[in-house]
């Protein structure tokens, strides 16, 4: 007896190796799909340091991301990892977050400390969010220009000051590993992808859609990802005439490098500057603009924010739900942009988690009108519907989204 129960921990060892084996993707040559392996659940010693630190409305990001001087070198070093949960205290109030590397590590709507790549600061900030003006800490101010500035909201004093303490070792590091997407902007680490696959530019032909009436594509004309002059080749083979760019202003657009070569600087277009904050009035009021300018406008379109990802995978599916697309399909066309940047398949441990933790949880907030929306499934759900009513919240008129309608089911030519 005494045997047979040393085993059976031993084999309840092995599967929790295994287990975690194949949600880590291995390394390959071929690409650059895989986790952070740098990521350690090691128990700490002893527990790190507190920080205090004083932070400017100039720390404020664009998208309200609050930037806190404090290093990450200086953060992990006093023996803070990924995965833990972080106190944070500010303004008279404490919330407990977790501490990740990236956006794509928490859910859509839910906040963390951020050691984003290539920051000099921490962030506090909101997945698809506002943290600053959800929290009551500034109030953005847009010009005419485009430009914007943050100012304290009533009542904050400067500087507001920031505590930051371990609440929990690790206790994030499950989800961590689950969220944790790796990528490169390297066209040699996607040898498996096309010109197409790697600018995540594709033809949006679920159920409803007009064959070659829309598109959905990573930005044309923005060289940050080093995927534009692709997106850009692509769109003009796709005989594209009217771009939805939700990432930039005018102004930011045109001052891209090589914008008045590019085929993107021939055709119509609509910069509307979109936050990531699906909830607040701007991006509603944006939102409402792009689909009149559809409506507006006939002609073969393309959708694009940055990585054509987020923002464009969500507005996208609005247009596909819009147009009779069960959720099975919308769901399957959103996930093909994670298969193209980070490798993840259907069969994938993260697939799931990624799927409910943003599409999933975005759609079902949005398309929740009443107690009876809020306990339905989106599988069950008549799409169409739900995204008729949301549009017609966002102040669109029934003939409007007829016209939007007409259009993306007409065929190109």
């Amino acid at each position: 007896m005494k045997y047979l129960k040393s085993n059976t921990i031993l084999s309840k060892i092995v599967i929790f190796i295994l287990f975690w084996a194949l949600i880590i993707p291995a390394v390959g040559n071929e690409n650059a799909y895989a986790a952070d392996s740098e990521v350690t659940t090691a128990v700490k010693a002893n527990k790190p340091k507190s920080f205090k630190a004083e932070t400017q409305p100039g720390n404020i990001s664009k998208y309200g991301n609050v930037g806190i001087p404090v290093t990450c070198e200086e953060f992990l070093a006093a023996g803070y990892e990924f995965g833990d949960i972080v106190k944070v205290k500010f303004l008279g109030t404490s919330i407990s977050v977790p501490f990740v590397s990236n956006f794509s590590d928490i859910d859509s709507g839910d906040s963390a400390m951020f050691a984003l790549d290539g920051q000099e600061y921490l962030f506090i900030a909101v997945n698809m969010g506002d943290f600053a003006t959800s929290n009551g800490i500034a109030v953005k101010t847009v010009n005419e220009d485009g430009s914007f500035t943050w100012n304290w909201a009533e009542g904050v004093t400067e500087p507001v000051k920031f505590k930051i303490s371990l609440k929990k070792a690790g206790g994030y590091y499950n989800e961590y590993v689950l969220h944790k997407l790796s990528s490169t902007n390297e066209r040699e680490d996607y040898a498996k992808l096309s010109d197409e696959e790697f600018a995540n530019f594709r033809e949006v032909t679920t159920t409803g859609m007009g064959k070659g009436v829309l598109y959905r594509t990573s930005s044309p004309i923005n060289p940050r990802d080093n995927r534009n002059a692709y997106a850009d080749a692509a769109i003009k083979k796709a005989g594209v005439t009217v771009m939805i760019n939700l990432a930039d202003d005018e102004n930011t657009a045109k001052g891209y490098e090589g914008y008045e070569e590019s085929y993107y600087s021939t055709i119509k277009s609509i910069e509307l500057d979109m936050t990531a904050d699906y909830e607040s009035e701007d991006f509603r009021a944006k939102l409402a603009e792009g689909l009149r300018f559809i409506a507006g406008n006939p002609g073969v379109y393309a959708v694009n924010c940055t990585e054509g990802k987020d923002r464009a995978g969500f507005v996208t599916a609005l247009l596909e739900c819009l147009m009779g697309a069960s959720y099975e399909e919308v769901a399957d066309d959103y996930m093909v942009s994670f298969y193209n940047y980070y490798g993840v398949t259907k069969d994938d441990k993260r697939y799931e988690p990624i799927l409910s933790g943003n599409l999933a949880k975005t759609l079902k907030s949005v398309f929740t009108f009443t107690k009876k929306d809020k306990k339905r499934e989106l599988s069950s759900m008549n799409l169409a519907k739900y995204a008729k009513k949301y549009f017609k919240s966002l102040g669109l008129t029934s003939k409007e989204i007829k016209k939007i309608k007409k259009n993306l089911s007409a065929a190109k030519g």
